[in-house]
């Protein structure tokens, strides 16, 4: 069958856009922690180092974390990831709950230190059991998000045909990063009850979120997915003819 040239042209046009997608869901990911430790030590926003990143709700750097948190959500929900039998490999289905979770952690906060502040959230009541909420819904971001590089970013190379295969073995990335993200995970509470180092919550959580950063970094692939480097590093050519390998 003869595929229009304007169809092929639309196709990688609309891969190009998921791939955008990735990289700006990435690129917030990693920027989430570097921002709001870094504009701590500047003393115009008359902010304080905090013990862990959701701390960071209640200081003037609010807006950064909630906003933050909210454009990832909203990207991942606007995601159209590819259904997959299997729920735990399902990109769409788990997406779109990663991107419910995130925006949950954002209007929920944790438990202050002081319940008499007035208390900016989703629900204004300050009930203890809210913050354990916002507990849950980070907790079950982070491991759907290590369930996707896990279990769905490794799809497209296991299956690939072509010859040559990209130079990158972006298999070994995705678990990497997804088995990091559950290490660290668990690191937190490990850190809260022990307080291994200074500020140990801190990085672990932002540890995380790096390795989370990463997978879709390279899932968008950010290093270059158009002429030359396209070339070296992916082997790619024919962009769409990749991208379908990650259907199936």
């Amino acid at each position: 069958m003869k595929i229009d040239n304007k169809e092929i042209q639309i196709e990688r046009d609309d891969i190009f856009t998921y791939r955008r997608i990735r990289r700006a869901i990435g690129y917030l990911g990693i920027s989430l922690p570097l921002l709001l430790v870094g504009l701590s030590f500047i003393a115009v926003f008359k902010t304080q180092l905090q013990p862990s990143i959701s701390d960071y709700y209640f200081t003037n750097l609010r807006e950064i974390f909630t906003g933050t948190l909210c454009a990832v959500g909203l990207f991942l929900i606007c995601y159209k990831g590819n259904s997959n039998a299997s729920l735990f490999k399902n990109d769409s289905i788990l997406t779109n709950i990663a991107g419910i979770m995130a925006i949950g952690v954002a209007f929920i906060p944790v438990n202050p230190d002081d319940f008499a502040i007035k208390i900016y959230t989703l629900f204004p009541y300050p009930e203890k059991w809210l913050g354990w909420l916002h507990y849950g819904f980070a907790a079950l971001l982070f491991l759907i998000m290590a369930l996707l590089a896990i279990n769905v970013f490794t799809i497209g190379q296991k299956n690939e045909t072509r010859d040559p295969k990209s130079i990158l073995n972006e298999n070994n990335i995705y678990r990497v990063c997804g088995y990091s993200i559950l290490v660290f995970v668990v690191m937190v509470p490990v850190s809260e009850t022990f307080k291994l180092f200074p500020y140990s919550t801190l990085v672990f959580e932002a540890l995380a979120l790096f390795a989370f950063g990463i997978a879709w970094l390279i899932k968008g692939r950010a290093l270059g997915d158009q002429g030359e480097i396209g070339r070296k590093l992916y082997q790619e050519n024919n962009p769409v003819d990749t991208e379908k390998v990650f259907e199936e």
